[in-house]
């Protein structure tokens, strides 16, 4: 919690795919939901993570970066976010009550790289399940963004992105809610 980031549940094991998920506040909740719904309609063991800090995990993985340039012949040093996800594989989504580009500041340091999504723009909704959907934060479009993702990666066919936009009722003509 401390560091920045933690593995809050574990997604389910004997799935074809892998993925990760990092929530961050109330998201948490959209991010658990997503994980089942990938496990059971998709094949995919999704874990969730908890971003408490991602301004933290950046100072820290500028730090490391800024002391392996000034150190060049001594052992390069990994950041804990680094560190915490050497091992991991798979695609990975941000989901965040914050603009996109909070969660995009530590992309350079994420295995693959990272697809955000947050809450650029400005909302029009009366209930918080409606202004999910429109800042296409909810469980349904991060359960597409990971789609996406491992499609991007070759890991699925675009085919399984497209039933999922029809699966979980998802108008793919919206307009873009940072327009």
């Amino acid at each position: 919690i401390l560091k920045g980031l933690y593995k809050f549940r574990k997604g389910r094991e004997n799935k074809k795919h892998k993925a990760h998920i990092f929530g961050s506040g109330p998201l948490l909740r959209e991010a658990l939901k997503a994980q089942e719904i990938l496990a059971e309609g998709y094949d995919v063991s999704a874990d969730v993570w908890s971003a408490t800090s991602y301004k933290l995990l950046r100072t820290e993985a500028l730090t490391i970066r800024r002391w392996n340039m000034l150190h060049p012949t001594l052992q390069p040093r990994k950041s804990y976010l680094e560190a915490v996800l050497e091992n991991e594989n798979g695609a990975f989504v941000a989901i965040s009550d914050y603009m996109k580009v909070v969660p995009d500041q530590i992309a350079p340091w994420i295995p693959g790289g990272l697809m955000s999504l947050g809450t650029d723009g400005f909302g029009r909704s009366d209930i918080r399940p409606r202004l999910r959907r429109f800042f296409e934060v909810d469980a349904e479009m991060t359960v597409i963004a990971v789609l996406h993702a491992l499609s991007k990666m070759g890991a699925i066919q675009a085919q399984m992105v497209e039933k999922a936009i029809r699966d979980l009722n998802v108008d793919p003509e919206k307009n873009s809610p940072s327009v």
